[in-house]
């Protein structure tokens, strides 16, 4: 949903409401899980966080808040939506003078304990959303050299409109990804 002005809050919310039984905009669901898909373009993104169990803990929590979309030019809506399968969400993003609402669902949640901790989960698009595909969002800590790491990898394609102005939505995906990063190394170095 295109927008000349950011949307209230009250529109974001009926938004959401709207988006709660929509259906996915792409198949075959967890398609994260398995790291290829074709005819989606894949982007895998990693950065190292730091080490040991607070490290591990402090980036966690930053997923849990969603801090990994705390970027200035994108609102995750609502920030205390819980980590849990079926829960629904707005991405909003101010690009080009305007504004873009965007709906996600969480497909699954992943949380191991075994010599990897891993902790995150993947959201899909669903019928509002400029772009088709499923991001995983997941932190791991390695026991074996005790680093953590923040992981992103994403399957997408563009939607209808999205194809209009398919290298810049790349760049979009490319900047989201950077910005990202560093967003969770801010959210974790600020606890550690």
């Amino acid at each position: 949903m295109l927008l000349l002005h950011k949307p209230s809050e009250l529109q974001i919310r009926a938004f959401i409401t709207a988006q709660q039984h929509s259906t996915f905009s792409y198949a075959p669901l967890e398609i994260t899980r398995d790291s290829a898909s074709d005819g989606y373009t894949m982007d895998h993104n990693r950065v190292q966080l730091g080490s040991g169990a607070q490290c591990f803990d402090a980036a966690v929590n930053a997923v849990r808040q969603w801090k990994m979309f705390d970027l200035g030019w994108v609102q995750l809506c609502f920030d205390n939506t819980p980590i849990e399968q079926g829960s629904t969400v707005a991405v909003v993003v101010r690009h080009l003078g305007f504004w873009s609402m965007n709906a996600c669902r969480i497909v699954y949640v992943i949380e191991e304990h075994r010599a990897e901790q891993r902790y995150g989960f993947a959201y899909g698009t669903l019928a509002e959303h400029a772009e088709q595909g499923e991001e995983r969002f997941l932190v791991e800590w390695n026991h074996q050299d005790d680093s953590v790491w923040y992981d992103l990898l994403a399957f997408s394609k563009p939607g209808p409109m999205a194809k209009l102005g398919y290298p810049y939505a790349r760049r979009l995906q490319k900047k989201f990804a950077h910005d990202s990063k560093k967003a969770m190394q801010r959210a974790v170095s600020e606890e550690v």
